[in-house]
């Protein structure tokens, strides 16, 4: 086991003093909870491959209906669009048909895809369904209150949930069929945010929350006994999300930087952003994406990309409100509130569907092999492609 400590920034205020009265600590889970949402529900953690490799050619718009409640939250499954609400989920194939409906009570439906696989989940609650685009593989009864989860591209997911007893959290990994495989119990650890499994299954990244600032442990699935493999203290940061690198590091969105820690545990700051305020975020096969606010400046703001290293691929002004954003098949959507814009890798902007659509409440677009689903507050447009 190792165990590293980021340096403090010089001048830097603290960020998380006294989280550990309770009252201050679940303020700032709720925080990073709806970040967490946020970021993978409006961008979709598209899969960036092959992103940005040819121009959109649309076809039609097309209304659709979700009947799943409130507090929708969408995702891809590999070209049919999944949704979850308050009364379940609901899976449409890429022609509008429907393919699976679920029924459960969610208080707050959260929702994660990867590789036509998703889970479902209620934040807070203990239910989990985790599903394809036309059944259910399982349905999971959490430990605890969820407090996040995730899935990898095997389908294998990490649950993070909230127990008594004297733990300040755990995470349980179960396989792509469900089953229970791991489990960590933390204490020195901290408060627990989010997990994320790598993409052999093998590594199992946690996040926690403790009085300095934020930690990393990693663990080698199937070990618990032997203890993490390493620990990484990032004394002042707070610490919003975690995802695994292709090659095998580990990023992790802080409130002001983007921070890469290898797998000895060493951290290195990669871009900093702190004087302005995260917006929005994406993070696969190399390509990060940021929108980033001024502070005080109403909506003014940029979106930028950037390669693995954090070297700038390019920049766009934002100097109006982004409702939502999505990147997917080719191309980036953003939705503006004066409308729809497409954009290519160097963010410029491309055709629009000459189709006008309007739906009442539009908040949300979501890119989906190539076509973009605005939704709104009781229907969503579709605008395919060939």
């Amino acid at each position: 086991m190792s165990t590293s400590v980021y340096p403090e920034k010089k001048k830097k205020k603290r960020r998380v003093i006294g989280v550990v009265l309770a009252l201050v600590y679940l303020s700032i889970t709720a925080y990073i909870i709806i970040s967490i949402v946020s970021g993978a529900e409006s961008w979709g953690f598209a899969r960036f491959a092959n992103m940005f490799s040819q121009r959109p050619v649309y076809l039609r718009a097309g209304e659709i209906n979700f009947n799943v409640g409130r507090n929708r939250v969408f995702a891809d499954l590999g070209g049919s669009l999944a949704a979850a609400g308050t009364l379940g989920i609901q899976v449409l194939d890429a022609d509008g048909n429907e393919a699976l409906r679920e029924s459960f009570r969610m208080e707050s439906p959260a929702i994660s895809a990867q590789d036509g696989r998703a889970i479902v989940y209620d934040i807070g609650g203990t239910e989990i369904r985790v599903f394809n685009g036309t059944e259910i593989v399982s349905a999971i009864e959490a430990n605890g209150r969820i407090v996040s989860a995730t899935i990898n591209p095997n389908g294998w997911i990490a649950v993070a949930t909230q127990v008594s007893g004297g733990y300040r959290g755990v995470v349980t990994v179960h396989n792509d069929r469900g089953r229970d495989v791991f489990r960590v119990f933390l204490v020195e650890e901290g408060y627990v945010l989010t997990a994320a499994l790598s993409p052999d299954n093998g590594t199992l990244s946690v996040l926690t929350l403790r009085e300095t600032g934020s930690m990393i442990s990693r663990w080698e699935v199937g070990r618990a006994a032997d203890g993490a493999q390493s620990y990484t203290s990032l004394p002042d940061e707070l610490i919003i999300d975690i995802s695994h690198l292709p090659n095998g590091n580990l990023l992790a969105v802080s409130t002001g930087s983007l921070i890469v820690i290898n797998r000895n545990g060493s951290a290195r700051e990669i871009f900093d952003f702190s004087g302005r305020r995260l917006g929005r975020y994406a993070m696969d096969s190399g390509v990060i994406i940021l929108h980033l606010l001024d502070y005080g400046v109403g909506n003014s703001g940029r979106i930028i990309t950037l390669r693995e290293n954090g070297s700038v691929i390019a920049e766009l002004e934002a100097n109006r409100e982004i409702l939502s954003m999505s990147a997917a098949g080719g191309y980036l959507a953003v939705l503006w509130s004066d409308g729809l814009m497409f954009y290519d890798s160097r963010l410029n902007e491309l055709p629009v569907p000459e189709e006008s659509f309007s739906i009442a409440g539009a908040n949300r677009v979501i890119a989906v092999n190539g076509a973009a689903l605005v939704a709104g507050d009781y229907a969503a447009v579709v605008l395919a492609r060939e």
